[in-house]
């Protein structure tokens, strides 16, 4: 099989699963007792706490573990309702993730008003409409993802912090697709609630975390027992915990230049191989502000669901867009958002790399997508339909 869907979940490391048995075994203590055998498993708690924590420069006091970035997403939002009836307006992006969406909807449903940022074909943030929205009075809190899910196109975070600071606006960002593949320092880019999920670098699915700056104010959505200082309640998911600590420090440790040019360097000739055989195919999304894992391509004239069956024949694994979405007969939201039909969106495939990655096996991807492509283009003229194209 050649895994080229990192982006909807990751291959798990194999000394992550080492990491975890442990406590899956003989290490079964409730952490939240007080008897030695209870006190070693506390502690695994917390060093995978400082491990998630370091990757972004953050302090361990300041991560909250969670069941993965949608819990994480919903306890931000949620958490900025405290502000009503004062501020009840929420500000996201349009090409934010289910996760961000439907919490914001229910905003609205409860009386609340959202605003929704535009973006350009690119994909990025339109920051003039940021700066126009938040200095509304009314403005509770800016939800904006760091980097896409199905495009890989990133926000510029620092300028979208500093509006909303400006404004006196807290800022909380989606990074689940970003944490570990990119350099982020809460330090330097002052966002106040960052939300993170394991199964997107090398953990299991199930856990994440998210980051509450000491600068701010949560209110917690679970209570309960009081874990996780008072801000998640709920007798933490230790092995995935474990797990999801030494992916943090693997990535941390993997986060150079080296892995991060190599795995953009597959990337970028896997896009040549097939541009260069499929004159018209089209990169969505800016090619320069993007993440080097991610691959969002229209091929024209071509079903994407066709596509997906003669690629799975081929024991090669992508997504129609966002996974979250596969069932989805209507058009990506995302590429809809950037001006894009539903024509265009038909026709797109993603394609996410990792670590794991072989440039091997990505070149023999790229020769299978090619004549998977050139395949249905034949059939279809065959049929005499119209080519579509993409633009």
């Amino acid at each position: 099989m050649i895994y080229l869907d990192s982006n909807a979940t990751s291959q798990i490391d194999p000394a992550v699963v080492d990491a975890m048995l442990p406590f899956l075994r003989e290490q079964y203590a409730n952490p939240s007792a007080s008897y030695r055998a209870a006190r070693t498993v506390k502690s695994a708690l917390e060093v995978a706490r400082e491990r998630v924590a370091f990757v972004i420069r953050a302090e361990p006091d300041e991560i909250v573990f969670t069941s993965g970035g949608t819990e994480s997403n919903n306890a931000a939002i949620e958490s900025a309702r405290m502000f009503w009836p004062q501020r009840n307006r929420l500000i996201i992006g349009a090409t934010e993730h289910p996760a961000v969406i439907e919490p914001a909807a229910r905003w609205e449903r409860d009386g609340g008003v959202v605003t929704r940022i535009p973006v350009g074909s690119d994909g990025v943030i339109n920051l003039a409409e940021l700066q126009k929205v938040v200095s509304q009075p009314d403005a509770a809190l800016v939800s904006i993802m760091w980097a896409n899910n199905e495009t890989g196109v990133l926000a510029p975070m620092s300028e979208v912090v500093r509006i909303a600071h400006e404004a006196g606006v807290p800022v909380h960002t989606d990074a689940v697709q970003a944490y570990g593949k990119l350099r982020i320092d809460v330090r330097e880019t002052l966002v106040d609630y960052l939300s993170l999920s394991g199964h997107k670098f090398h953990a299991p699915k199930g856990v994440g975390a998210m980051f509450i700056s000491k600068r701010v104010r949560f209110r917690p959505s679970m209570l309960g027992g009081g874990q996780e200082m008072g801000r998640r309640s709920g007798t933490e998911n230790v092995a995935s915990i474990a797990g999801i600590g030494l992916a943090a420090e693997l990535m941390r440790m993997q986060l150079d230049d080296v892995t991060e040019s190599r795995i953009a360097a597959m990337r970028d000739d896997f896009e040549a191989r097939i541009i260069g055989a499929l004159p018209g195919t089209v990169v969505n999304g800016s090619r320069e502000q993007r993440l080097g894992t991610t691959s969002s391509l229209c091929f024209p004239g071509v079903d994407a669901a066709g596509m997906l069956i003669l690629l799975d024949e081929k024991d090669v694994c992508c997504s129609a867009g966002s996974a979250c979405h596969a069932a989805a007969v209507h058009p990506s939201h995302v590429l809809e958002a950037m001006g894009l039909d539903a024509a265009h969106a038909a026709s797109t495939l993603r394609f996410s790399f990792s670590r794991f990655n072989t440039p091997d096996e990505t070149k023999e991807a790229a020769e299978m997508v090619i004549s998977a492509a050139l395949k249905l283009r034949d059939l279809k003229a065959e049929d005499s339909g119209p080519v579509v194209s993409c633009g």
